[in-house]
């Protein structure tokens, strides 16, 4: 059975311009070369030209009337396995992948509402999340870590979907080191994203 992968970029520049994005294709590359069967759908936020939810997409959300976040929504709900790429920005992760989840978080697409509470339609099957970002500074563990809200809330909108299989790849430093120094630290991301992606 062919899966499908949703890659969701979030950077406005291009790929070469990007660590995040960068270190993300070295990820989707060597997936591909592992899995040649597998779909993969790229998904450029802003080439999309993904907004705020607005008026006239909240009053259709509600009604059950069709909109621009359904069909966002159901494609998110219809892939296996997504590779969300973002850098970190000021603490936490770009609006625009703010904006996008506020449209895939879709009541009856990715989760309901029950008696008890809010819960995942989508640990319906087994699905698996990698978030790949770079950092101007090193946020993985020390004091810094607390500051980290762009991947906690990634994991933690994920897992509100029902995804819980989520595996974090950073490239970190990169506004610190220079010269051989960052560009060892590059090589070992992608090395990283490598090794990860050859079992994804």
């Amino acid at each position: 059975m062919t899966q499908t992968l949703l890659y969701v970029k979030a950077n406005p520049k291009a790929d070469s311009q990007s660590n995040t994005l960068t270190l993300a294709n070295v990820f989707v590359q060597e997936y591909q070369k592992k899995n040649p069967e597998s779909e993969i759908i790229v998904l450029d936020l802003y080439k999309e030209g993904i907004k705020p939810l607005d008026a006239d997409t909240l009053t259709k959300m509600f009604s059950g009337e069709r909109n621009k976040a359904l069909d966002y929504a159901n494609q998110f709900a219809s892939a296996d396995k997504y590779v969300i790429a973002a850098p970190m920005w000021n603490l936490g992760i770009p609006a625009i992948l703010k904006a996008y989840f506020d449209y895939v978080s879709y009541v009856g697409v990715s989760f309901k509402y029950t008696p008890t509470g809010p819960i995942g339609l989508l640990a319906d099957k087994p699905r698996k999340a990698v978030h790949i970002s770079s950092r101007g500074g090193s946020y993985s563990e020390g004091a810094a870590k607390e500051f980290d809200l762009s991947d906690k809330y990634v994991r933690t909108i994920l897992g509100f979907f029902g995804i819980t299989q989520v595996e974090s790849l950073f490239l970190e430093n990169a506004n610190v080191l220079q010269g051989d120094d960052l560009q060892k630290a590059i090589d070992q991301s992608h090395q990283a994203a490598r090794n990860l992606a050859a079992n994804f």
